[in-house]
């Protein structure tokens, strides 16, 4: 087998995806553009993803369906592709399968590792292809926008330091969400440095048009919160910690201490203690974030919902929930 690509860049490419169909033909065709060291894992997708990668004449690695199938594993099977295919690149771009990377974007992430050598990361702006298509869509484009500068954690589409991924072991394949914020905590204990650069990175089109896909990632995000946040014990902070307390917080503790009080005092007007509660939340939340109309009041609203569905999945990995059985929320 020939190891080294004839272009023999300093980077490699790791698209992974599930089911991901047209948007993982677009992902891929892209990232060919910018590198034919571009590396494709398929999680035991059913819509003939894996052929067309091979279609297009890109090297593919195939999950076990019968194995567990999550980001992470797939990213440290495309990490292991590269590194035995492409030895001499320095640098790994991880794309999720429904991403587009951006122009420019590969050119910077690696001259900004190149010239801050403490760096193992470099992140840039995901952004959502169509916000205005639904609200969910929109709170997703608006959770993508972190603040710019040293960072505690990426997302899953980043460029990583070959060295630094390897010194740390890779992401913990056994978590099935939350676990770029895992490897993040690693890092950093590490001596390691995650950034995220004022620049556009990926596209990504996260098409969620109705509630209960909404709130299945939701749910997904809370279990993340809880198992990373149980894996991450040796670390101060803990991954997680402040999004879990927040949920438990508002969803079973405050709830909890309002009944109990109004069934000391017999009196049940003191239930409605609670809705006042969450309406002064929302509007604190609301006021947080700019100007004070009623997309932000929806903005805020949605994120005190999201709750709800996050400490349902963070107590279902505490009771024991396997985390294959975590529904996903992306149809086929």
């Amino acid at each position: 087998m020939n190891t080294i690509d004839a272009e023999a860049s300093p980077t490699a490419i790791v698209v992974i995806g599930r089911n991901e169909g047209e948007r993982l033909e677009r992902a891929l065709a892209e990232a060919m553009k910018h590198t034919k060291q571009t590396i494709y894992v398929d999680s035991a997708s059913s819509d003939g993803s894996a052929e067309r990668a091979t279609a297009l004449e890109i090297s593919t690695v195939r999950l076990d369906p019968l194995g567990f199938l999550s980001a992470a594993a797939a990213r440290n099977a495309g990490f292991r592709e590269v590194r035995q295919r492409y030895p001499h690149c320095a640098f790994v771009q991880f794309v999720d399968g429904d991403c587009i990377l951006a122009p420019g974007w590969l050119d910077q992430a690696r001259r900004f590792l190149d010239e801050n050598s403490g760096a193992a990361v470099a992140c840039g702006r995901r952004f959502e292809a169509d916000p205005g298509s639904s609200i969910y869509n929109r709170l997703i484009d608006e959770e993508w926008d972190t603040p710019i500068g040293k960072s505690a954690s990426s997302g899953g589409d980043a460029m990583i330091r070959v060295s630094a991924f390897e010194q740390v072991g890779g992401f913990k394949g056994e978590l099935k969400a939350g676990e770029e914020h895992e490897l993040a905590a690693r890092l950093r204990a590490a001596g390691w440095e995650i950034w995220r650069l004022q620049a556009p990175m990926t596209e990504h089109d996260a098409r969620i048009l109705h509630f209960r896909q909404w709130w299945q990632r939701c749910t997904r995000g809370g279990y993340g919160y809880a198992h990373v946040w149980s894996v991450t014990r040796a670390f101060s902070p803990r991954a997680f910690a402040g999004q879990l307390r927040s949920c438990l917080t508002w969803v079973v503790l405050m709830p909890i201490a309002v009944a109990l009080l109004a069934w000391l005092l017999d009196d049940a007007r003191i239930l409605l203690a609670i809705f006042a509660a969450y309406a002064m939340q929302t509007v604190r939340i609301a006021m947080k974030r700019g100007r004070f109309n009623s997309k932000n009041i929806q903005s805020a609203a949605m994120l005190m919902l999201a709750k709800f569905p996050e400490t349902l999945g963070a107590l279902s990995y505490f009771v024991g929930k396997p985390a294959n059985r975590v529904a996903d929320y992306k149809a086929s």
